[in-house]
């Protein structure tokens, strides 16, 4: 792959997982992007040309111990989730702040978002939300916290909802699922922590298909990996369950069915500088017999030698999502995925049991890196194949050409 364009996004260049194209109607290609944290709250950048692409519109938090590290948009609602800090900053829950939830805007005006309504998610035990899914312009599926949910242990606070914004300016919870003994009150007992790497049971990525409405396929940090039955909405229920920690090392982050080919990929995101936290795989999983889940592969990464002290994190994070949509490049043979220093990396998966990389780019050091080097944070694939990336520091956005 080439990089063929960048913009560093005025000095706020860290971002975080939310990327999502739009298409206005004088036919610019828009590009938002959530950051990883404060100050910013997210990005518009018009990649109508992708060697020069250029922000139209830039938005502040509410303070500084909320981030908004996730988003989506469908036709011109974007929906943007917060999540509250504590006072040690990522990592640490900002329980019983607001604001924490999930935002709705109105941006058939790239220009001028314009506040649509707010769903709500604070409470005494919740840090908002972190992840949503939005693809249909009916329901966001995301990993939130309530006002009426108390776990068992306090970083444990975010679990699977769902929420109707089929009339956007007042959402509403339509149904919730959470790890079984997470919560108080649970008739379960609560799950093992990890022995090492314990970075808890939360709900992270809770992605659901219109091809496959009834199903969400829901990732659990430590708790490993869910596929529901959503076909009655208000009440998920659990299909199966595969987690590899222990012996791996936790943080499961992204399930990415592939619906023909009844597989799974999975991502293990790594949190660990220095590689402390070797291995972070990105799986590929047999899920044919969907209640009966079996590990086949993992893609092959980058020499350990060669990037574990090259600064930063390195290991699997995310891969682009294979998202619905008319602007969105969707294969189940080819998987772009984001490797923090490693890159962006792309594999051909045609032998599900022996999964090739054929592309990569790592882009050059930006300047101000706190890593000393590039950390791709995310990834996303456009119908045209440009490949965008996003830089967890000082990068900002970053445009690749593929050649296959």
């Amino acid at each position: 792959m080439r990089l063929i364009g960048q913009n560093r996004l005025g000095g706020f260049g860290g971002l975080g997982e939310g990327m999502s194209i739009q298409m206005t109607k004088d036919g610019r290609r828009i590009m938002w992007l959530a950051h990883e944290g404060p100050p910013k709250n997210f990005t518009g950048v018009d990649v109508s040309d992708p060697r020069d692409p250029k922000v139209v519109v830039q938005t502040d938090l509410a303070h500084n111990r909320m981030r908004s590290n996730s988003l989506d948009v469908v036709g011109d609602l974007l929906a943007v989730a917060y999540q509250t800090l504590g006072p040690k900053g990522l990592g640490d829950p900002g329980l019983d702040m607001e604001p924490a939830g999930i935002e709705l805007f109105d941006v058939s005006t790239p220009e001028t978002p314009k506040r649509v309504a707010f769903f709500d998610c604070s409470g005494p035990h919740s840090m908002g939300a972190h992840q949503l899914w939005f693809v249909d312009g009916e329901t966001i599926h995301c990993s939130a916290g309530a006002p009426d949910f108390k776990p068992r242990d306090r970083r444990d606070c975010q679990f699977y909802r769902s929420i109707d914004v089929r009339n956007p300016s007042k959402p509403v919870e339509i149904g919730r699922w959470w790890y079984p003994g997470v919560r108080e009150g649970d008739s379960a007992p609560p799950p093992k922590r990890h022995p090492k790497f314990d970075t808890a049971f939360r709900a992270h990525n809770t992605n659901v298909y219109p091809d496959r409405p009834d199903r969400a396929y829901v990732a659990y940090l430590d708790g490993g990996m869910f596929i529901l039955d959503i076909s009655d909405p208000a009440n998920p229920k659990e299909i199966s369950h595969w987690n590899p920690h222990p012996p791996y090392n936790g943080f499961m982050h992204t399930v990415l069915p592939l619906h023909d080919r009844g597989l799974l990929i999975v991502t293990d995101e790594s949190i660990k500088n220095e590689a402390a936290d070797w291995p972070k795989m990105t799986w590929i999983v047999d899920a044919r017999v969907e209640d009966n889940l079996v590990p086949i592969a993992t893609m092959p990464l980058p020499p350990l030698s060669e990037f574990a002290h090259r600064g930063g994190r390195f290991g699997s994070h995310n891969v682009h999502e294979n998202q619905p949509g008319p602007y969105s490049f969707r294969s189940e043979e080819i998987i772009f995925a984001a490797i923090f220093n490693g890159g962006v990396r792309v594999y051909d998966i045609a032998d599900p049991l022996q999964p090739q990389e054929i592309a990569s780019c790592v882009p050059p050091t930006p300047e101000g890196s706190p890593a000393g080097c590039s950390q791709i944070n995310d990834v996303y694939v456009d119908e045209r194949r440009i490949v965008y990336a996003a830089e967890r520091f000082t990068g900002g956005l970053y445009c690749m050409e593929a050649d296959f």
